[in-house]
């Protein structure tokens, strides 16, 4: 599965379903290539296509239970692989690590709200 599938599962996980316009631009893609993705996605079973509840005659994406079970499976995957990595880090290097948590975290919190205010606008 492509980074760009899987990031826009990872969107529709945290932020809910979501038209196909608004997914595209929270990915930096075009429609066209969003609407591709979709429907691949459909095929596989890890988004389905909703009635948007606010418009009737538009049409939201959702991640469905196989979608949420496959990025639960990846990040575990992932997560085994950085816990490998750390453990194999010396003492001094675990404790820089752990002091840059703070940091990493801050980090994430402006990002998200960068996010947020790029949506705001849009």
């Amino acid at each position: 599965m492509s980074l760009t599938s899987i990031a826009a599962l990872s969107t529709l996980e945290r932020t809910g379903p979501r038209r196909i316009t608004e997914l595209a631009a929270s990915e930096g893609v075009t429609q066209p290539s969003v609407t591709s993705l979709v429907a691949a996605l459909v095929r596989v079973g890890y988004v389905e296509r909703r009635g948007d509840p606010t418009d009737k005659r538009a049409v939201v994406v959702a991640i469905t239970e196989a979608g949420s079970a496959y990025l639960g499976a990846r990040r575990a995957v992932t997560a085994g692989i950085f816990a490998d990595a750390v453990d194999q880090l010396s003492a001094e290097e675990a404790a820089t690590l752990a002091a840059a948590v703070p940091v990493i975290e801050r980090l994430r919190d402006l990002v998200e709200r960068q996010r947020g205010a790029a949506q705001d606008q849009k």
